[in-house]
């Protein structure tokens, strides 16, 4: 009798300690997901180009305007970044430009409200997310733009020229580029055109939602490499 009630003892403890275990395991496991989803301390701007009655280049063969595509491209890349724990600050969120009401210099009001939503985030990175054009179609493939007068913004450019050229299967180079948003701010920032419009396959891929998944992929690796 004696014998009998220890041994149910011993079971009864032992399934405690079993599910204490289990507990902790389980607890210290959600704590480390919510860690890891957590923010990581980076602060990157996802700027849109172009936007309202500024569509940008337009597609040779659909007539898809590229303002439209970088809204829809930075979109994913928002939620690729913030999934790796980035805060992300939208220069827009929607297909209106940041103009306001204004009919008269549009896109120096729109340009300098994209440079006043930067220095209010104070950001770590700025990508400015764009599709370009040439007049030979066979030209195609994503280009990283910088400005040589900010520390760095060179090597930044090679690091994300390569996430693109890896995922997207492309050999072009980073170079120097004359753009407001690069120089406009005392933030390093690096301009990405994500392929041409003017090139017949290239535009078909970057009307794809899995096509624009895959180059926001390789901008949000990129911005993780330059920053970590």
């Amino acid at each position: 009798m004696i014998y009998s009630i220890k041994r149910k003892t011993i079971i009864i403890i032992a399934v405690i300690l079993v599910a204490v275990i289990a507990t902790i395991v389980v607890t210290t496991v959600a704590v480390r997901a919510h860690q890891t989803s957590g923010f990581n301390g980076k602060v990157v701007v996802i700027d849109a180009g172009h936007g309202g009655v500024d569509g940008g280049v337009v597609g040779r063969n659909t007539g898809v305007r590229e303002a439209d595509i970088n809204l829809a491209i930075a979109r994913l890349t928002q939620r690729n970044l913030e999934e790796k724990g980035f805060r992300v600050v939208m220069t827009r969120n929607s297909a209106d430009g940041l103009y306001g009401l204004a009919t008269r210099n549009r896109k120096l009001r729109d340009m300098e409200a994209r440079r006043n939503i930067i220095n209010r985030a104070n950001p770590h990175l700025i990508i400015s997310i764009h599709q370009n054009s040439f007049p030979s179609p066979s030209v195609r493939g994503p280009q990283v733009f910088f400005s040589y007068s900010k520390k760095d913004c060179e090597s930044r450019a090679v690091i994300m020229q390569n996430a693109l050229n890896t995922t997207l299967e492309s050999d072009r180079l980073s170079k120097r580029g004359d753009f407001f948003i690069l120089s406009s701010t005392p933030h390093p920032a690096l301009l990405v055109e994500s392929g041409f419009l003017s090139n017949p396959e290239e535009e078909k891929l970057l009307i794809s939602p899995d096509y624009q998944e895959k180059v926001a992929y390789a901008i949000a690796s990129g911005v993780y490499m330059i920053l970590f």
